[in-house]
């Protein structure tokens, strides 16, 4: 079972250079945030691997350089090529009021506004102009929620609840 309390920040595509540095793939808005971290290598998302410290970071191109302790030549940097970076969630960047990462949305029981129990979030699918959460409802079907202020109207995390309102063409 994948640990919830990790958060995939990127994935090393493959070592740079002879000194141990990896080009990593970032999947994070906040990459340089890493530096001095403790990230866990592993092959699936939610699995604890072995832990390092980032110890030097770097951009290169569209992507980041990053060494990590103990890795100081290129067969040592190989041995992570393909591997997810991860983080502990609770060093995870605080987001601005009103934004939240998607581990803190998936699991959140759906309710209408007007208190109907629709499901809950399941996952959080990325588009391009504004995500959708994918409800899972009790009857085993799926509810794609836009995640637009007409249809989301509160998330309470600490309840574990996010009030929707149906518009017209939702179900």
């Amino acid at each position: 079972m994948p640990d919830p309390a990790l958060l995939t920040v990127g994935r090393v595509l493959r070592p740079h250079g002879v000194r141990g540095e990896l080009v990593l793939e970032v999947l994070t808005d906040f990459p340089d945030s890493l530096l001095g971290k403790t990230i866990y290598a592993a092959e699936t998302a939610g699995e604890r691997g072995s832990a390092h410290e980032v110890v030097s970071l770097r951009r290169h191109h569209d992507r980041r350089l990053i060494r990590l302790a103990g890795c100081v030549d290129r067969e040592a940097a190989e041995t992570y090529r393909g591997l997810l970076i991860q983080i502990d969630a609770t060093e995870a960047e605080p987001l601005a009021e009103g934004q939240y990462y998607h581990h803190q949305i998936v699991g959140l029981r759906a309710i209408s506004d007007e208190g109907e129990a629709l499901g809950i979030v399941a996952e959080v699918l990325e588009t391009g102009a504004n995500d959708v959460y994918v409800v899972e409802t009790p009857a085993g079907g799926e509810l794609l929620l836009p995640a637009i202020s007409t249809v989301v109207k509160k998330i309470d995390v600490p309840a574990g609840e996010i009030t929707v309102h149906l518009i017209e063409g939702l179900r």
